[in-house]
């Protein structure tokens, strides 16, 4: 995998949200991959490199990976957003 780039800090507020809220969300990543799934925590790896963490699905994401996040759930309280070349500049 390529080297790791932070996700842009503003973003990160998005995936907590999901994640408490227990969103089902449509995620692409920038490979083009499409699944949905339930993200539940985000994990930092010794090597600083980030991850979403799902209760189904794949396992993780690392956070460079994703492309868009999209909540399916009625009422949520965004709507899709765009997390691709995003990066924090750090």
């Amino acid at each position: 995998m390529d080297r790791y780039q932070p996700l842009n800090c503003d973003l990160y507020d998005y995936l907590e949200i999901a994640c408490m809220h227990g969103y089902r969300l449509r995620v692409e990543l920038v490979d083009g991959t499409t699944f949905e799934a339930r993200p539940t925590t985000t994990r930092t790896a010794p090597s600083k490199e980030e991850f979403l963490q799902f209760a189904d699905g794949p396992e993780e994401v690392r956070l460079d990976q994703l492309a868009t996040i999209t909540p399916l759930d009625e009422g949520a309280s965004f709507g899709r957003v765009e997390l691709g070349n995003a990066f924090c500049s750090t």
